[in-house]
């Protein structure tokens, strides 16, 4: 296998609602301009671009395409695309380089929730014969979760309010947050459901944004970085999509990915949870204990781009091995309903 590590890593400002068009474009430029002012690399050094996204959630056929305007019309590019949170099309850029084809990719994701009806849009992800014409949305479905795991004893409403405080006093230190600051658990509790059992803070809030990671491979990755980070586990997992079919307390694919990746030892982990209740849960399916540090950027809970948060977990954590923070890091990455998809990708330091 060739070794491949991350070696720059931009994402835009986490905000409610952006100015233009749901291509992108404007909050790409200036993420890819930042990333080759900290890396000093130019278009012309990347050998393969891998964008993730969702033609469902801009409203058009193609949108992606449209996105290319941002990298430009010259030099010609190599480009792929996949209709999902950009960390999956991060591990296709990862592929992409062990083929031996490319030694450099460059890897974005964006999404412009302000421009549609999210929670409807996220419904055409179900089955599309018995559950999808109900339209239960992505908040109803994490509640019917959340209350499954209260009443089998597997988490309670105060766990969950210790989750958001934790996020939104990490967050503090993000310039990219969305909602950081102290806030009291007991104060959190006071709070009137949203969807019982949730209440708003126990939901991302959902922003507008876009991120991008440029991944190398061996000697051309130290050229680039003074510590790269270095991916030694790349996996992805899926569940059953027939929500009826498993037990939403547990997650199996997360549990299969971690193996595959190998997760032993890691220091940090950026767990892509976009409701409290389910970091918990990851927590539990993946055995991190205590000493490991959870989500210290402030995690979904604080900022939760769609098509772009899964990767940003991967750039946060890939930041701290790279700022050497930490020598050996998880990230992890979900799609779907509950849950569903799930992908783990980790990382480490090399002296």
């Amino acid at each position: 296998m060739t070794d491949v590590a991350v070696v720059g890593f931009a994402q835009a400002p986490h905000v409610r609602e952006t100015e233009g068009t749901t291509n992108g474009v404007e909050m790409l430029v200036p993420v890819f301009q930042e990333l080759f002012a900290r890396t000093g690399l130019s278009k012309r050094d990347i050998g393969f671009w891998c964008s993730g996204s969702s033609d469902y959630l801009a409203g058009r056929a193609f949108s992606f395409v449209s996105a290319v305007d941002a990298i430009g019309a010259y030099p010609p590019i190599n480009e792929s695309h996949v209709e999902a949170d950009a960390a999956w099309a991060l591990y296709e850029a990862w592929v992409k380089i062990q083929t031996g084809e490319v030694d450099t990719a460059l890897v974005y994701g964006f999404g412009k929730s302000s421009a549609g009806q999210l929670r409807r849009v996220l419904a055409l992800q179900l089955d599309p014969y018995l559950v999808a014409p109900l339209w239960p949305d992505s908040v109803g479905i994490a509640g019917m979760q959340a209350r499954l795991g209260l009443d089998s004893g597997l988490w309670t409403e105060r766990d969950m309010a210790e989750v958001v405080a934790r996020s939104r006093a990490a967050a503090v230190d993000n310039p990219h947050a969305q909602l950081a600051g102290q806030v009291e658990v007991d104060d959190l509790l006071t709070e009137p459901y949203f969807v019982d059992p949730l209440r708003k803070h126990d939901c991302a809030p959902i922003t507008d944004g876009a991120a991008a990671i440029i991944l190398a491979a061996g000697e051309k990755a130290r050229e680039i970085a003074a510590r790269p980070a270095w991916i030694t586990g790349f996996a992805h997992r899926v569940d059953t999509p027939h929500i009826g079919a498993r037990d939403l307390t547990t997650s199996p694919s997360t549990v299969a990915a971690a193996k595959a990746a190998g997760i032993d030892g890691v220091e940090v982990a950026e767990l892509h949870a976009p409701f409290s209740h389910q970091e918990i849960l990851l927590r539990q399916a993946l055995g991190l204990g205590d000493a490991v540090r959870v989500n210290p950027s402030g995690g979904p809970l604080a900022g939760n781009p769609m098509f772009a948060g899964g990767l940003i977990r991967i750039g946060e954590a890939a930041g701290a091995v790279m700022g050497g923070a930490a020598g050996r890091v998880l990230a992890h990455a979900t799609s779907g309903p509950a849950l569903q998809q799930n992908l783990v990708c980790v990382m480490e330091g090399r002296e």
